[in-house]
């Protein structure tokens, strides 16, 4: 351990003086709560704000006096849309959609014709969809009004059309609610951590086979367990001072954020950092010892970066499960490393209890996976002491 200790204290210093580890390291967790933040409530805060203006694109309304009475008594301001808004909504200058009133919308209204009324949108943009659910819901509004009205007039009780009343109720909690927004956290986090351990972990291993320091390191008396131990441990060291950053980052980032409803729905304090990071550090020194048992094989750093691509893009693909997944927790989930992590950390957002065998379950995986890493790292510097 002695030895080990060493190895760690060279291995943490080399890895601080290049900058740019260092540079990774301060903009992956430093700046990635801010900018995560920032960047989702200036996505809310836009649609806020056009949910507020209440706008509406009409082309011919001067063909339904009764539609616009409705949609002014909305408090909507209805406006004309642009000779080209076909175009403009197919190449995305216009993303909201656009209502278009028939010529002769009144008198067949009057009749009792069921007049056209047309939603134009395009479904590749979604800014565009969000918008078209106001616009039906509104004019469900305008529809029910005049089913309504020719019932009274034909004295026939409204009731009558509709015997069930519906209401919806929402069983989820406000920290529920804001995880559906903030679900993208956790795996921001989880790819700091990742790059966070990668450069350090290429260098150590890989990098000194390239510039030719790591034959010299090997003919010392020190055994290859206690190497392989000690650049585990440094490069862990890493990225776990990223995985720290990066969860306490978010804390002083939720002053930058520009949505108040996201603000008072995202629920993120000490407690919450506290557990990330809890969650978090087993994992990080599961990545540094793969990412250097694949490094290990290189002979250099480009090398080690191509098939250390492989390890990013599972890492990166895995938690997708469990933000687009639909069906909900599974208990296989904590057995898979990073999908254990993202759901745990997206329970944390929702406000629910994490019991004991759930945080112990990962905490396992992670040391089982970070001891074979050390293990085949350990026996890789063997194989090339005595080549």
């Amino acid at each position: 351990m002695r030895r080990a200790w060493v190895v760690f204290r060279k291995e943490l210093l080399d890895a601080l003086r290049d900058r740019r580890t260092l540079f990774v390291v301060l903009l992956s967790s430093v700046a990635m709560g801010p900018l995560v933040l920032v960047l989702l409530s200036t996505l809310v805060a836009d649609a806020e704000r056009r949910a507020d203006a209440r706008e509406l694109r009409v082309v011919g309304i001067e063909h339904a006096p009764s539609l616009r009475n409705y949609l002014e008594r909305q408090t909507y301001v209805v406006r004309g849309a642009p000779a080209d808004w076909e175009a403009r909504i197919v190449t995305g200058e216009l993303s909201d959609p656009v209502l278009v009133v028939q010529p002769g919308f009144e008198d067949e209204l009057v009749a009792a014709r069921q007049p056209l009324l047309e939603v134009a949108s395009s479904s590749a943009s979604p800014r565009a969809q969000a918008a078209v659910g106001r616009v039906l819901a509104l004019l469900a509004g305008f529809n029910q009004e005049q089913a309504t009205l020719r019932l009274a007039l034909r004295g026939i009780a409204p009731a009558l059309v509709s015997p069930v009343q519906v209401e919806k109720r929402d069983l989820a909690d406000a920290a529920a609610r804001g995880a559906q927004l903030s679900g993208i956290i956790p795996f921001f986090v989880l790819m700091a951590v990742l790059y966070g351990a990668l450069n350090a972990a290429l260098d150590s291993t890989a990098g000194e086979r390239e510039r030719g320091s790591l034959e010299p390191l090997l003919m010392n008396p020190v055994r290859h367990g206690a190497l392989a131990a000690g650049k585990w441990a440094a490069v862990a060291a890493v990225a776990m001072l990223v995985a720290v950053l990066c969860c306490l980052s978010f804390l002083p980032g939720q002053w930058l954020m520009r949505s108040e409803s996201l603000a008072a729905l995202l629920r993120y304090g000490p407690r919450e950092a506290a557990l990330f990071a809890a969650l978090l550090l087993p994992l990080a020194g599961a990545l540094s010892a793969l990412l250097m048992a694949v490094a290990i094989r290189s002979r250099s750093v480009k090398e080690a970066q191509a098939n250390a691509a492989g390890v990013i893009l599972l890492v990166s693909l895995v938690p997708l499960a469990a933000i687009f997944g639909q069906q909900g927790h599974a208990p296989w989930q904590l057995w898979v490393p990073a999908l254990a992590q993202v759901e745990l950390m997206t329970r944390v957002l929702k406000g629910e209890a994490l019991g004991a065998a759930e945080l112990a379950l990962p905490l396992g995986v992670c040391a089982l996976v970070t001891v074979l890493g050390v293990v085949d790292v350990a026996r890789q510097l063997r194989r090339h002491a005595l080549a």
